[in-house]
């Protein structure tokens, strides 16, 4: 089922995006990474993922930041971005709500929250499709 689904995974911490791709290859899903939240952008546009993964705190644009972008673009209007911070600012959820984000985990996370997370938001995609 998860076959073929594309996740882009953008996060400056290198512990948490090997555990979070680790989870995520194993579950069956293709995962590519970014580091920071420009190429976040670039990788975005070229590869086309069918979920998007951000930190809120990234180096050269935030995550916040890389969002608003990329819904500015008709090609990611519809997909799906989900964040993830260490960040205990409530603010941020309503944030990312404002800017077209679909979801938040907390750091730290278990990984079988952040793949139930992954299966709702790829299954909501998938029923919007006609």
């Amino acid at each position: 089922m998860n076959s073929g689904k594309k996740i882009l995974i953008v996060d400056d911490e290198p512990d948490i995006l090997r555990a979070v791709i680790f989870r995520l290859k194993k579950a069956g899903y293709f995962v590519i990474e970014a580091r920071d939240g420009k190429t976040g952008l670039e990788t975005a546009q070229r590869e086309r993922p069918d979920l998007i993964l951000l930190d809120v705190q990234l180096p050269l644009i935030d995550g916040l930041e890389a969002c608003k972008q990329l819904k500015a673009l008709a090609d990611f209007q519809n997909t799906p971005i989900m964040f993830f911070s260490a960040s205990t600012d409530a603010l941020i959820e309503e944030e990312i709500k404002k800017i077209g984000g679909c979801g938040y985990l907390r750091k730290p996370f278990e990984a079988q929250e952040l793949l139930l997370k992954v299966e709702q938001l790829l299954k909501q995609e998938r029923e919007k499709i006609p």
